[in-house]
């Protein structure tokens, strides 16, 4: 964490976790006073290197497999643990709220109105200078974002004064097969998908973060990802910020990781980081983009990270921690290499592919599966322009 910080030039950690763990499956309740402990325990710590800490519900609009508003859970328990939530955070204008991680198979029109319940109940609640983000329909797939009807639903939702001030449409895209983060090579850049996105956020006066994205060290993703990632920095008007999946407890063999090596002082950045994070979107960005600012609801700079961790003892079901202790481990030994189990099971298929289904049950995605234990990192340079 402090390697991302202070050598690579990143500056925000995205922190899922699950509403199921943060409540202690009691839906419709308050904030377990031992999970939430342990999640804010992990906001401390990334709040005090003084970088954005971004808040992520990882359901995929789902409570138990039931769609937020749409048979499962109504919008009012929804909005009840956003407010929650940033009445717990009102006064750190450092923390960001991603309303949900891949929203998928519903009806847009009724998940803009959850999200509206959402926005409201935490500016209601005080947290009036905070970045919120809105994800769409299919996996919030930045190629199908308009066409779902996603865009125009979500530019819809305003705060209580009616302005859309702070609210930032939220974007996934991978560059493989299926668009599923799972296979090695890369089959497009996504320069068309994303100019198309670029056009409507201008003609629309909107902004937009790449809250996930990623490839492999194949030639052709190298090729491709770096490509995607300067089309995205040299569009940093209306695109804000992009993250990179992933890394932390990826063993360095996972074809999609981000993960530094361990070089005995300290760590060392793959090629992958170095070529196509830290390259286009630090090392070629404007100066005007990498000087710290405190985040306001019209202005700021940040970098996105993300980390999954899981206590030691809930009474939360395994499915549904949010982990933390492998986390704390690597932040409080820095000087030795991350030990601790790749959360995430392999799979064909993944929470951003179209053909994919998450379980049932609880909501997962194939691609992160159970929430297992372990540390991941989602690393990328975000910048908040006025807007």
């Amino acid at each position: 964490m402090k390697h991302f910080v202070k050598e690579s030039g990143l500056n925000t950690f995205r922190l899922p976790t699950t509403w199921q763990f943060l409540l202690n499956e009691q839906i419709g309740g308050k904030l377990d006073d031992y999970n939430f402990g342990l999640y804010d325990e992990l906001m401390q710590s990334c709040l005090e290197t003084g970088a954005y800490c971004m808040i992520d519900l990882h359901n995929f609009a789902r409570y138990d497999g039931g769609i937020i508003g749409q048979g499962g859970p109504p919008d009012e328990v929804f909005a009840d643990v956003w407010s929650q939530l940033a009445h717990k955070y009102a006064n750190e204008d450092k923390v960001m709220f991603g309303l949900m991680n891949e929203p998928h198979d519903l009806d847009i029109g009724l998940w803009a109105k959850s999200c509206q319940a959402a926005v409201t109940s935490i500016r209601k609640a005080g947290a009036t200078l905070q970045l919120i983000l809105l994800p769409g329909t299919n996996f919030t797939n930045a190629e199908t974002f308009v066409t779902t009807g996603s865009a125009d639903a979500l530019a819809e939702i305003t705060n209580p004064d009616g302005s859309s001030d702070g609210l930032i449409l939220d974007l996934h895209k991978y560059l493989d097969i299926n668009n599923s983060g799972s296979f090695e090579e890369c089959t497009t850049d996504n320069i068309e998908a994303f100019q198309a996105m670029a056009d409507w956020l201008r003609e629309n006066k909107r902004v937009a973060i790449i809250s996930e994205s990623g490839a492999s060290m194949s030639d052709s993703c190298m090729e491709r990802f770096c490509a995607q990632n300067e089309f995205i920095a040299k569009n940093s008007d209306v695109f804000i910020g992009f993250v990179g999946w992933g890394a932390g407890s990826f063993k360095y063999d996972y074809i999609m990781t981000l993960t530094p090596f361990h070089n005995g002082d300290g760590f060392e950045d793959n090629k992958l980081m170095k070529q196509c994070i830290i390259g286009p979107f630090i090392n070629n960005a404007p100066a005007s983009t990498i000087i710290a600012s405190k985040t306001k609801t019209k202005s700021c700079q940040t970098q996105t990270l993300t980390t999954y961790t899981k206590p030691t003892k809930s009474t939360a079901s395994d499915d549904d921690l949010s982990t933390i202790e492998s986390w704390r481990s690597l932040y409080t030994t820095e000087e030795s290499a991350p030990t601790s189990q790749p959360i995430f099971k392999d799979s064909s298929k993944s929470a951003a592919s179209r053909d994919s289904k998450p379980d049932d049950k609880s909501g997962a995605s194939p691609r992160v599966g159970s929430f297992i234990g372990g540390l991941v990192f989602l690393v990328g340079f975000v910048i908040l322009q006025a807007f």
